[in-house]
């Protein structure tokens, strides 16, 4: 049998992340198109990306429990095919409802970039789990990054909304490429019929998981929620929200890169509450901010949001092991549902602050800055109870912490 070349293996993997990153960085960047060519309101948009989350929980709960059986090689697959297929009708859809559904391909593709190569990781590199896994999620933020930037560019260049989402195909061509044909590692649990229905038991005999389950929700919409809507809620602040978006996730990929580090200073619950108490305070700076002060608060946003999806995967591989394949394709699924029911809502913030704005004497930008700003302060309580919730993670940490677990 020809070896696994791991190197290979994780480039690939970190382009399939490219392509989910784009997902969400594009779709960020075409939201005032949308709303002007065809005329979608606050709440249909919010539609939009409610979509645009909701088929990556799908894809985690099928795939996180196939994948001890079938293995990352098949589900890869999938979520190729899921891209391909998304991308390509969400470029022809001419109106609401096609790209409604077009982009639930896409969710389910990205869904499944995570179900296949989060526990592949995990697996290939047993003994560095956390450090991987922040190297590996590095690309989200930098596809971000790059995502934004192109359509910023784009935009420049005066070209539609379908050129900017035609961009995905170049990452999905190359972790096609990169996958064809290689020898994929055998799963932890490949030999035990058993695991899938162990990690079953694990999950549901541990309430520490089911906290940090509720948690996910939590800085997944802290993070993510605020991002896909970067361009409607700070478009009218004086700065260029497709650089503000940019300059984030910029930071946020070179912080991950350098993760380990700091992971086996700190330890991963005592980096997540440290997170929350500053994503708490760079979302009020961002809801008060305008002209130049909002770049100083998205680079507060960076360093608060920056290692919370990671860490929370990395939670629950070093902390939880026996939830398996499964535990971490469950958290990370957990998290785009509760992004994706907060999606509506937060588009629906927008709408309701606009009109209150707009009752008080506000007109055209000066009411789109005051609903923009009233919709952050929704969004801090979300960081706000992650302070107390990792704090509490933090204090208690003896209790559950393995003697391998970086940082102790």
């Amino acid at each position: 049998m020809t070896e696994v070349n791991k190197q290979r293996l994780f480039i690939a993997s970190c382009f399939a992340l490219i392509t989910t990153a784009f997902a969400f960085a594009i779709r960020a960047g075409i939201m005032n198109d949308l709303a002007k060519t065809m005329d979608m309101s606050d709440t249909q948009l919010g539609w939009i990306n409610f979509m645009g989350a909701f088929g990556f929980p799908i894809a985690t709960l099928v795939g996180g429990p196939l994948y001890n059986s079938i293995g990352p090689k098949k589900l890869g697959w999938v979520a190729f095919g899921c891209h391909f297929v998304g991308i390509t009708f969400s470029v022809l859809s001419g109106s609401f409802l096609p790209l409604f559904f077009s982009t639930f391909f896409i969710s389910f593709g990205n869904g499944m970039v995570e179900a296949a190569y989060n526990p592949m990781i995990a697996d290939m590199y047993e003994d560095n789990k956390a450090t991987m896994l922040n190297k590996f999620h590095v690309w989200f933020p930098g596809g971000l990054a790059i995502g934004s930037l192109i359509a910023y560019f784009i935009t420049q260049m005066e070209g539609t909304w379908q050129v900017k989402l035609a961009v995905m195909y170049i990452p999905l061509a190359i972790y096609g490429f990169l996958f064809y044909g290689q020898t994929f590692p055998k799963t932890a649990n490949e030999m035990d019929k058993a695991s899938t229905s162990s990690n079953v038991k694990a999950i549901f005999s541990s309430p520490l998981y089911w906290f940090m389950l509720l948690c996910m929700i939590l800085t997944a919409t802290t993070e993510l929620g605020t991002q896909s809507w970067v361009e409607r809620i700070l478009g009218n602040t004086g700065a260029q929200p497709l650089l503000i978006l940019f300059l984030v996730t910029g930071l946020m990929a070179v912080g991950r890169y350098f993760a380990g580090p700091i992971i086996h200073k700190l330890n991963i619950p005592g980096v997540l509450w440290i997170s929350s108490i500053i994503s708490l305070i760079a979302i009020y700076m961002l809801s008060t901010a305008t002209g130049g002060m909002v770049y100083v608060a998205a680079v507060m946003f960076a360093i608060g949001v920056c290692y919370f999806w990671p860490n929370m995967i990395s939670f629950v591989a070093v902390y939880l092991p026996k939830t398996g394949a499964l535990g971490m394709s469950l958290i990370g699924g957990v998290g785009m549902v509760g992004l994706s029911i907060c999606q509506p809502i937060i588009g629906k913030w927008m709408d309701s602050e606009r009109a209150n704005a707009i009752a008080t004497g506000l007109q055209g930008d000066a009411a789109e800055l005051a609903a923009g700003q009233a919709t952050l302060d929704n969004i801090a309580w979300f960081p706000a109870i992650l302070v107390i919730a990792f704090g509490i993670l933090y204090f208690t940490r003896k209790k559950y912490t393995p003697a391998n677990a970086p940082g102790h």
